[in-house]
């Protein structure tokens, strides 16, 4: 699509703001795959990367570059990857501000084998939804500001532990180890930056992706917004805590899993790369 020429009337703003939506929960509790779901019922999983009209971005791409010092540790197994300070939280609200605005962008590159920020960027383009998924993307108040609404996915944690000790151990990692880092760091971790942040939710899956009846709700209220249905939704446009972007969802769903692609409006485009991830 062609971009608005300098000087134009669009200059300024070439390109609608995206609805954002932030996607939290505990490790392995299924964000991702809620997130998937999301895009796969909107009719977006199979458009080609560069014409996706919903964009799936994660918090884990913004961890902090690490000292020498705390990369031995991470190598071991010795470092907090799931406390607030292990992420770069200037460079994530400067990166979705951009976003919002409609803007590319380039976003990070983690590699989790190494612990280490790659030179490579993923390029972003500017996309009608953004879901922004991570286990602590409501903590820091002026990104949670930023999003449009809020969704927690709240999973068993027996069944958070078994996923996330099996997925670990795929990526051959020592069972032993697995565990002594869940309970030094991604339990305390989770229970007390991660799960206090539940009460600023939204919407709450229970049961993630398993939760179809919830999810089906929310990309009802989607479609909504993208046929320009529901006006006042963005956060900044309320006072305190409103919501005056909501309203009842419709009481049936339009074209089923397949019939959200053309809700969508045309021409924006985003690319995301999948990358293995930690939580």
């Amino acid at each position: 699509p062609a971009m608005a020429s300098a000087g134009g009337p669009d200059a300024e703003r070439p390109h609608p703001k995206p609805f954002l939506i932030g996607v939290s929960g505990g490790t392995a509790s299924g964000k991702s795959t809620v997130c998937e779901k999301i895009m796969e019922l909107l009719g977006q999983n199979e458009v080609e990367q560069r014409q996706r009209k919903v964009l799936i971005l994660s918090q884990d791409s913004f961890y902090k570059v690490l000292t020498a010092e705390q990369q031995a540790k991470a190598l071991k197994g010795q470092y907090n990857f799931d406390h607030p300070d292990a992420f770069d939280n200037d460079l994530m609200h400067s990166t979705l501000k951009n976003i919002v605005e409609g803007k590319t962008v380039e976003v990070p590159t983690y590699d989790f084998v190494t612990h280490s920020r790659l030179a490579e960027t993923t390029v972003v383009y500017p996309a009608d939804v953004v879901l922004f998924e991570g286990i602590l993307v409501f903590y820091n108040q002026d990104i949670r500001d930023m999003f449009h609404l809020r969704l927690f996915v709240d999973t068993d944690s027996d069944v958070r532990l078994s996923r996330r000790v099996l997925r670990d151990m795929k990526r051959g990692r020592d069972l032993e180890q697995i565990l002594t880092q869940y309970t030094t760091f991604v339990k305390p971790a989770f229970e007390e930056f991660c799960l206090p942040t539940k009460k600023y939710a939204d919407v709450i899956i229970p049961r993630g992706v398993d939760n179809m009846v919830a999810i089906n709700l929310i990309v009802q209220h989607i479609q909504d917004i993208l046929n320009g249905d529901i006006c006042k939704w963005q956060r900044g446009a309320l006072n305190g805590h409103g919501r005056t972007y909501k309203r009842p969802f419709p009481e049936q769903a339009e074209g089923g899993g397949g019939g959200g692609g053309g809700v969508l409006a045309a021409g924006k485009r985003s690319h995301l790369e999948s990358s293995s991830r930690p939580h």
